[in-house]
């Protein structure tokens, strides 16, 4: 994958058929989901099926999430899937520690990238230590279903703080932004897309879905305008001729965070842009 990932998408890992068919969406990265997503009593076929589909490379990345760190099952899955070829990624769930991140590197031998899930109150106090718990964790995200019921949260914007607090922890630990969590109505795009703008205020770059649909929706949101675009060319094209802090002729001033902020700026777009 040569292109900055902006979508996510879960499929149920006891469905290999949806499986196939995620693989052919167009998302940057799909999300074999064991956990919440599959009933208990499909909980051992998803598992086989997954490692029998990624048993092979696979067209675009793949990552799986594990049921719960402290139970036979997460024991299982990561025997079957921590050195197959079709695994990019292993996502684990309701991360509240850092030891925990460490006990899973310690039995995959940091074979396979890990990212942490974080989905309790107890998880964002720990974010920054989980976030730099160990070389192996590539990047952490929220679970913004099961931390709102932990912490009673009805409004929206009441998870605005740990939001905050998770995308400050990945940037501090040297880690990418982390991607928002999935909006769970699937057929309203627009109340999707206006999430989308805030997320990406906040911080956020990109986005987990459940439903194809969803998948454009959340890269335009989060692909820079063609506006934006002229604006950071301008930018790098000023700082060019002179490395200080300058005023451009339209009256805006730009330092060398302005200019950083415009070079992100063009190579999320170039590196999109060579992918299409």
């Amino acid at each position: 994958m040569t292109a900055t990932p902006l979508t996510w998408l879960y499929v149920p890992g006891d469905r290999p058929e949806v499986v196939s068919k995620a693989l052919a969406s167009g998302a940057d990265v799909v999300v074999v989901d064991l956990e919440d997503a599959v009933a208990p009593d499909r909980k051992e076929y998803a598992r086989e099926a997954t490692a029998e589909r990624l048993a092979d490379p696979q067209p675009v990345p793949v990552h799986v999430r594990i049921n719960a760190l402290d139970g036979p099952l997460a024991t299982r899955e990561l025997r079957a899937l921590e050195r197959l070829p079709g695994v990019s990624g292993l996502r684990l769930p309701k991360v509240t520690t850092p030891q925990e991140v460490v006990r899973v590197a310690a039995r995959t031998g940091t074979g396979v990238p890990l990212y942490a899930l974080l989905e309790t109150a107890l998880g964002i106090e720990h974010a920054f230590a989980i976030a730099t718990a160990h070389p192996a964790l590539h990047g952490i995200a929220l679970g913004e279903a099961d931390l709102r019921a932990d912490l009673g949260v009805r409004g929206d914007t009441g998870l605005d703080w740990c939001r905050s607090r998770v995308v400050v922890a990945a940037r501090a630990a040297g880690l990418a932004p982390p991607p928002q969590s999935v909006h769970p109505d699937t057929r309203d795009l627009d109340t999707l897309a206006g999430s989308c703008a805030h997320g990406r205020a906040l911080g956020f770059l990109g986005r987990a879905a459940i439903h194809p649909r969803q998948l454009p929706v959340i890269e335009r949101a989060y692909l820079p305008t063609p506006e934006e675009i002229e604006e950071a060319e301008q930018i790098v094209k000023a700082a060019a001729t002179d490395e200080g802090a300058q005023a451009l002729p339209d009256g805006r001033f730009i330092d060398a965070a302005v200019v950083t902020s415009a070079r992100r700026t063009l190579s999320l777009a170039d590196r999109h842009r060579d992918r299409s």
